[in-house]
């Protein structure tokens, strides 16, 4: 490997970030203080490349402490993992969080995503902007969907330092984004993660019924409210009772693509090769979804006991959480559930005395929806920009780091809890035949009481916006996020259900539903998606990288034409939109035309 190291020198407490991380360099190689005698010889190359995964750490650090990532500390982490500058560089400018130019300490991330848009984010984008100009020790910077979709329009604020500190603001006004920016510390603290579930409280939940009723920091709450009961059940299954029992409950994964959990674990768990590894994929970032995100923050515990589950079951001793950066609460709790876990025996070299190991590394995303797409995620994980691998091999074959993997998102997980608890065939009872089980929804946009709903498979898409209370004049409703589709709001009597929307012509995805009154204009709508999937896309492969930008430049002309120019672009649309439905290699491109085209045939959008 030819490794080209500029003349820049990292600063002491960027090289402090780094070796906070790392440990101290152990030789000039790394970065230590020269010696003639130290560099007659290369030690530690081989070490220092089985580390490149802990290069999107490094890269963190970096920014947390400094807030960007100047030339010098990108050399010096390269020094100490063995990488190319150059493919660090690659890496490093793969992620919207971080920046290579200087900027100042305090980052705010106003979203500009579609709930947000509805909710005033233009407003609040041009009211912060005049308020933190140059010279206010603020960058003001337009952000992708945050998460934050019920408490819509939402700020994050971010100020590098050690420690880091963060901000939330949401329902976000410009005064309380300017006081949050000007002292993160002093801001409001966000309210509980109960608040996002309209229905906690309500006895009859299954994947919610513990947000709002145990502490989500008091491991003790969590046990004494039926916590781990699952895994013990799983250790007097066995692996293969276990798999036998997801199998036979249904189980799909709730991720958008709905593959047998079951199928999976089990293609996983009969590899020869070894070690296995397990992803939890939290890095839902889909606009318009954050029901991974009240799980996380609600009953982080029931994440740490599915994990161990799954993990048991396809024979993987390690599992990484990778978890997205937006949001910092989410990391917490689930950081300290893994501390508290691991301190009670409850994770490491003999999980509740069974003779089974199992920990897990919790790796946070720096901004990319792409990361969401599995293989994408494990590039992302070791080291590598994070983009889609083809496939075959499958990841069950050779996933991280080459292993066999199974990579399941939070809501798929947090489901083997029931199905242990309650057994395969009541759990399959509920729902449909073909989609069992209970559904979160994440409902969002011209809604009263906006939140995470949780509904058995096979309810109405009227009935979960009654209980939303839909305001007067919608317009349509989307599916599934800027990859779904709109539906019309003559079509309420859709079933969720995998089989039910696909039938109607659209998708379920993960579960987003986002409502439209009529004070919503469209276009600027798909024009908002379109411009989603123009940044989020990864530039691998042409249909994708070049799609994208023709589709985004046809609907901002629509939004000035009309008459033949209009009839011209919209046929300039479907062509792009069938070539990258067709040849890009992974969902991102598969999907970037759904909703526009559904705008299109199903509402007339153009008309």
């Amino acid at each position: 490997m030819d490794l080209h190291f500029g003349d820049s020198k990292p600063t002491d407490e960027e090289r402090a970030a780094v070796d906070a991380l790392l440990g101290p360099p152990e030789s000039s190689w790394e970065g230590a203080d020269r010696s003639d005698a130290d560099l007659r010889w290369a030690r530690g190359g081989r070490s220092a490349r089985d580390r490149r995964d802990l290069l999107l750490p490094g890269l963190h650090a970096l920014n947390d402490r400094i807030g960007w990532i100047s030339e010098g500390a990108l050399g010096h982490l390269c020094r100490r993992l063995t990488v190319a500058p150059a493919e660090a560089y690659g890496v490093a400018t793969f992620y919207a969080m971080f920046s290579l130019r200087p900027r100042p300490a305090t980052v705010l991330h106003v979203c500009t995503d579609l709930a947000c848009t509805v909710a005033g984010a233009d407003g609040l984008c041009s009211g912060v902007e005049s308020r933190l100009g140059p010279g206010s020790g603020v960058s003001v910077e337009r952000s992708p969907c945050l998460g934050l979709c019920e408490r819509a329009p939402a700020a994050l604020v971010i100020r590098a330092g050690d420690p880091v500190r963060t901000a939330v603001s949401a329902p976000a006004t410009v005064e309380a984004a300017v006081h949050a920016a000007s002292a993160p510390d002093s801001a409001p603290g966000e309210p509980p993660a109960a608040r996002a579930v309209p229905q906690a409280g309500d006895p009859s939940l299954v994947l919610l019924r513990r947000v709002g009723v145990v502490d989500p920091s008091s491991l003790d709450d969590y046990r004494a409210h039926g916590g781990y009961s699952a895994l013990r059940r799983a250790f007097e299954l066995g692996p293969a009772g276990v798999i036998r029992e997801i199998t036979d409950s249904g189980l799909a994964g709730r991720g958008g693509a709905a593959f047998p959990t079951g199928r999976k674990w089990q293609a996983t768990a009969s590899q020869p090769d070894h070690p296995h590894y397990l992803v939890c994929n939290a890095d839902e970032s889909e606009p318009g979804t954050f029901k991974d995100r009240v799980l996380m923050e609600g009953d982080p515990y029931a994440l740490v006991e599915a994990m161990t589950i799954a993990a048991y079951a396809t024979g993987a001793h390690t599992g990484y959480l990778y978890l997205r950066g937006e949001y910092p609460r989410a990391m917490r709790r689930v950081r300290h559930a893994v501390e508290q876990a691991r301190a009670r025996g409850l994770l490491g070299d003999d999980v509740l005395g069974q003779g089974y190991a199992f920990d897990i590394e919790i790796r946070r995303g720096a901004g990319a929806y792409i990361c969401g797409e599995e293989t994408a995620l494990f590039n992302s994980i070791e080291g590598y920009r994070g983009e889609p691998r083809a496939k075959p091999p499958f990841p069950v074959e050779k996933g991280l780091f080459g292993r066999p993997t199974v990579e399941n998102n939070v809501e798929t997980l947090v489901n083997v809890l029931p199905i242990l608890t309650m057994g395969a065939q009541a759990y399959a009872a509920i729902g449909t035949r073909t989609s069992t089980g209970p559904k979160l929804y994440c409902v969002s946009g011209s809604v009263e009481r906006p939140g995470v709903y949780e509904l058995p498979f096979g309810a109405t898409l009227g009935e979960l916006l009654a209980l939303a209370g839909v305001r007067p004049g919608l317009r349509a409703v989307l599916l599934g996020g800027a990859a779904g589709g709109f539906v019309r709001p003559d079509e309420m009597d859709v079933p969720l259900t995998f089989e039910g929307t696909r039938e109607a012509g659209t998708t379920l995805g993960s579960g987003v539903v986002m409502a439209f009154d009529d004070t919503v204009p469209l276009p600027r709508l798909l024009v908002r998606i379109a411009e989603f999937f123009r940044d989020e896309s990864c530039g691998q492969c042409v249909p994708c990288r070049v799609g994208t930008v023709r589709q985004e430049e046809a609907l901002h002309r629509l939004a000035q034409r009309s008459g033949a120019a209009a009839a011209d672009d919209l046929t300039v649309l479907r062509e792009v939109g069938r070539a990258m439905r067709d040849a890009s290699i992974c969902g991102l491109g598969q999907t970037a035309w759904n909703a526009v085209e559904s705008a299109v045939d199903r509402l007339g959008a153009y008309e």
